[in-house]
């Protein structure tokens, strides 16, 4: 009898994005006869829990990363964080360790949680961010993160490695020194033919207080909009509320089966433009509004690119207004990019052990 491979999974809580590109790869990981174990903290764990009610799942180490209510703050708020990053970390080192032996784990699948990795096991980290934007200190963000990723067996990137990719100078740069793999761009939707229910789907998530400005600001100015509206908060809650403002219908929450058929049936998308994101709204060829977080390099900068290349239209938070919306109609929306993934091939890093 073949025992079952044990791997932990393990992606940061930094808003829902990390957690929801992670569905897929626990998919895959079921469906390759490996049992995998869910590690995160906060709203990206509880998304988990209730994404896989019968897998073990195990808290970790908050970061405890909160953004500043300015995005002109928001490096300085960062800078500020560091500290409690760096003991978060030890303490995630120290979590992984214990993990590893309570549940015999085989190897280790971690979306940018840094300390979650092992020298006994084979360590994977996810990025799309071999480069860390942050302005004038971009090099040296850029250097810690990659001392980082080089303590792991293999760095997997959810994009294609050529043109045409979507995470652009994020996601390629010239040399890493461990195995670097291009995994394409993965999500957990699947398009569906289904008839069109809402004209605007707002889709919300992201770190406090930005998530909770956007929301107060989007709801204001959606209230009297003459069509259906979808509004998806991002808060992963006990219970699922539901909420009927007009012709405004409020989500606190949404599963993975209930956002895919929302998502499907809606005309085009109010949101964040985080990676995530983009690759789910890639798969299901939709079209697109983006307002990013204030102050956060990478969303803008990818915002910033797909508005250059008339896929998406974008507004900073502070400037946007309704009448943006019909720059919509100009831009051509996003394409799913072609690329077959083959799973078995890419966990047989986890064979060896």
């Amino acid at each position: 009898m073949i025992l079952k491979k044990r791997i932990l999974v393990a992606p940061l809580n930094w808003g829902l994005g990390h957690a929801t590109r992670c569905i897929p790869i626990i998919n895959a990981l079921l469906k390759n006869n490996y049992i995998p174990v869910i590690a995160s903290d906060g709203i990206a764990l509880e998304l988990l829990k209730k994404e896989f009610p019968d897998l073990i799942a195990v808290e970790l180490p908050s970061y405890g990363i909160t953004y500043a209510k300015k995005g002109k703050w928001f490096k300085l708020k960062i800078i500020s964080n560091s500290p409690k990053v760096v003991k978060a970390i030890k303490r995630e080192k120290q979590a992984t360790k214990q993990i590893i032996e309570t549940y015999d784990i085989d190897g280790i699948i971690s979306d940018n949680r840094l300390g979650v990795c092992s020298k006994t096991v084979p360590s994977v980290f996810i990025t799309h961010q071999l480069q860390v934007l942050s302005g004038n200190t971009t090099w040296i963000s850029t250097k810690i993160h990659q001392k980082f990723i080089k303590k792991f067996n293999e760095c997997w990137v959810p994009d294609n490695v050529n043109e045409p990719n979507l995470s652009g100078k994020l996601g390629h740069v010239n040399f890493l020194e461990i195995p670097l793999k291009y995994i394409g761009p993965i999500s957990r939707f699947k398009k569906l033919e289904v008839e069109k229910e809402y004209d605007i789907m707002a889709l919300l998530s992201g770190p406090e207080p930005q998530r909770t400005l956007l929301e107060e600001k989007l709801l204001t100015l959606l209230e009297n909009y003459n069509g259906n509206v979808l509004f998806v908060k991002g808060l992963v809650e006990d219970q699922q509320t539901t909420v009927h403002k007009g012709s405004m219908t409020i989500y606190n929450y949404m599963t993975s089966e209930q956002l895919e058929l929302a998502l499907n049936q809606s005309d085009f998308v109010i949101s964040r433009s985080g990676y995530t994101t983009i690759m789910d709204l890639a798969k299901l060829n939709k079209k697109a509004f983006f307002i990013p977080t204030p102050g956060q390099f990478e969303q803008e900068y990818l915002a910033k690119k797909l508005d250059e290349q008339k896929l998406v239209p974008t507004a900073t938070q502070d400037t946007f207004t309704m009448e943006m919306l019909e720059k919509i109609d100009d831009y051509k929306g996003l394409a799913e990019l072609d690329y077959e993934l083959n799973y078995k091939k890419l966990f047989s890093l986890f064979k060896g052990k």
